[in-house]
């Protein structure tokens, strides 16, 4: 069976602000649910292991989500995942088919400097499977390197989450850097959509999409790219 890796930002804290942070709910929960659907068993590993922060933000009130996020909130099996996350560094590698990124404001401080959350995506590209990132997932790219020397994105075309949404959240002065640039700056093709509508990019087996509300989208494509790839 094919397998895929989830890794979440272990991240709490909102730089500055003080204000809580941690993975976006729905980043995860639908394409978690989407992926096992199409025959994939999900693993989730986070960067230091152990329950990660979600996002507070990212919760209903209510507390129980709709749709592909309800379902993922009544599986007890996702969540013991969630609340028992494998130490990134202590994953093989070589043993998924898919890795992906969901993304959180946590992502950017703790996802660019893991190192072995790099070497894993190195891996899985480099080994013919599929990556995926969402919102700012994409954050975990920026300082993978090829096997050029040069950044494993450069060339390619990827979205994430935009310099005008960053304002828009008015979070522009609390993140440690604006995605979109950090993303073109690694010499990626960065596109957009307006802010806050579905944009995914699939460029072969990089598959990215720009906000929670492209999460399914993202799903989707990633399932259409593992057929291709012959990995599903």
């Amino acid at each position: 069976m094919a397998k895929a890796l989830f890794v979440l930002t272990s991240h709490a804290t909102l730089g500055a602000t003080g204000r809580p942070t941690g993975w976006f709910l729905e980043e995860a929960a639908t394409p978690y649910v989407i992926l096992t659907d199409a025959g994939f068993t999900v693993d989730i590993a986070s960067i230091a292991g152990g329950a990660a922060p979600i996002d507070p933000s990212s919760l209903l009130e209510d507390g129980e989500g709709h749709g592909f996020v309800a379902r993922f909130l009544a599986d007890p099996e996702a969540r013991a995942k969630i609340e028992a996350t494998i130490p990134i560094a202590d994953v093989d590698e070589h043993a998924y088919d898919l890795v992906f990124l969901p993304g959180g404001h946590g992502t950017m401080w703790d996802f660019p400097v893991c190192e072995p959350l790099s070497r894993v995506i190195q891996t899985v590209w480099y080994t013919g499977g599929v990556v995926g990132a969402v919102c700012h997932g994409p954050a975990g790219l920026v300082n993978v390197k090829g096997r050029d020397g040069r950044a494993m994105i450069a060339d390619m075309r990827v979205t994430g989450f935009s310099n005008a949404e960053e304002e828009k959240a008015g979070l522009t002065d609390a993140v440690p850097f604006l995605l979109a640039d950090a993303l073109a700056a690694a010499g990626a093709e960065v596109t957009h959509g307006a802010p806050f509508t579905e944009h995914v990019v699939r460029d072969d087996r990089l598959v990215t999409g720009q906000n929670p509300m492209s999460s399914e989208a993202v799903a989707r494509a990633m399932v259409e790219a593992a057929y291709a790839a012959r990995r599903l």
